[in-house]
């Protein structure tokens, strides 16, 4: 299995803009489809963002559509996660997962997961 390891969180003022990284190890990077995911307190885990295998397809949650970006380097074993015009709402630890070639918006479907990453948005 590949190991992630989430950076880049922090705190933001509302309107500001985060970059989250995602590095991987272990594994043959480019023959896994990536995401992202997020949990607040008290909420369960919900789908970000999701980028398949060769970075030529993805899919954003709604609530992140033309505000969120991801991609991915291949050559870096990295994935990233772009964070535009952020809301308090968008405050949670974010978490990268990794799944075999098919990217998916189901938590269950993914098969490693990093520590995590803490995003707050606050004035």
């Amino acid at each position: 299995q590949v190991q992630l390891v989430e950076s880049g969180g922090g705190l933001v003022q509302p309107g500001g803009s985060l970059r989250l990284s995602c590095a991987a190890s272990g594994g043959t990077f480019s023959s896994y489809a990536m995401g992202w995911f997020r949990q607040a307190p008290g909420k369960e885990r919900e789908f970000v963002a999701a980028i398949n295998w060769s970075g030529g397809s993805r899919k954003y949650a709604d609530s992140v559509k033309d505000r969120f970006i991801i991609s991915r380097d291949n050559a870096k074993n990295t994935v990233y996660l772009r964070m535009n015009s952020l809301k308090p709402e968008d405050t949670a630890v974010y978490y990268c997962a990794a799944r075999i070639l098919v990217m998916s918006d189901y938590v269950g479907e993914y098969d490693s997961w990093g520590q995590g990453t803490q995003v707050t948005v606050s004035s």
